[in-house]
């Protein structure tokens, strides 16, 4: 009798939970049968990875409604048209903004209504035996996904130029390079006290290299400053001569000009007159030349120096 008991108690506890059970349905099926509803066409156009039938709906983070259907747009294939059924007592406006969001980290996907800014937005109605269309705004998760597959491809591309980089043949010439640079590596060590040796040298070459450059510029310097002395007065002395010569030469033009009439009578007897006044002349000549020296290139002049000749290609 106990035993029979028993079983009387579960199975009126077993009828119990499923009528309540039962009655829950039907409760929530009244609630949802009371509860109006309004559908409309979210057009995506991009892929909708995630988002399936019966997805949710949100409108600023609380659920209003869920997915009815998904469809491609028969005018356009790239585009993807998610129907949703909503509560008619959510504020959808004209300015209402759609976006597709991840929900959770499942890898699924829904859809979330946000108000926008215009405050004289009306509410979202279609016309008559039509259904009232939202253009969704690109998704950053959609994005991030587009990126995550272009971000795998380079990678696997980069992994596949690494595996080729490190090939065997790539590997025994890097094994082989190692080993060459700790050979050498070796040596240096080795002639350690040559190397030094010889950067002592090299450097001591140098002091004496600079010290060399030194005294010949302070020697050039020096004979720089006599050239220009010597020439400045060689120069002085070629001016006082010319000037010389010049007054010699226009007092003998003065005295031929003065005595031109009893020259004329005589002129046999003094033709000595003209080769001398040549030869003045010619002097006169070579002091001009030499002054014109002088002053171009002095240095040159007095060293006995030939001028620098220009180069034509």
């Amino acid at each position: 009798m106990e035993t029979r008991a028993h079983h009387v108690l579960i199975g009126l506890f077993t009828v119990l939970v499923v009528g309540a059970a039962l009655a829950f349905a039907l409760w929530l099926g009244k609630s949802d049968a009371d509860r109006q509803f309004e559908t409309y066409d979210i057009v995506f156009q991009e892929a909708v990875s995630g988002l399936s039938k019966g997805g949710t709906v949100e409108f600023n983070g609380i659920k209003i409604g869920d997915v009815v259907s998904l469809s491609l747009d028969p005018d356009d294939a790239r585009r993807v048209i998610a129907r949703v059924r909503v509560d008619s007592t959510a504020p959808v406006r004209t300015d209402t903004q759609a976006r597709l969001v991840p929900a959770g980290i499942t890898g699924l996907t829904m859809i979330r209504l946000t108000s926008g800014n215009d405050p004289a937005s009306q509410r979202l109605v279609a016309p008559e035996g039509e259904v009232a269309r939202i253009v969704a705004a690109p998704s950053p998760f959609s994005r991030l996904l587009a990126d995550g597959e272009d971000a795998i491809t380079n990678g696997n591309e980069l992994l596949v130029q690494a595996r080729a980089l490190l090939s065997a043949d790539n590997v025994g010439a890097i094994g082989r390079t190692l080993d060459n640079l700790e050979q050498t590596t070796a040596a240096l060590v080795a002639q350690r006290e040559d190397v030094s040796a010889a950067l002592r040298e090299i450097t001591q070459a140098s002091r004496t290299a600079n010290a060399a450059l030194a005294e010949a510029t302070r020697v050039l310097g020096t004979a720089n400053r006599l050239v220009e002395n010597q020439g400045t007065q060689t120069l002085d002395s070629a001016r006082a001569a010319m000037q010389t010569f010049e007054r010699a030469m226009g007092a003998v033009d003065k005295l031929i000009a003065d005595n031109r009439e009893p020259l004329d009578g005589g002129l046999r007897g003094l033709a000595e007159i003209g080769p001398a006044v040549a030869e003045l002349r010619s002097t006169l000549g070579s002091v001009r030349a030499i002054t014109r020296q002088l002053e171009d290139r002095p240095a040159d002049y007095l060293l006995g120096l030939e001028p620098t000749k220009e180069f034509t290609p």
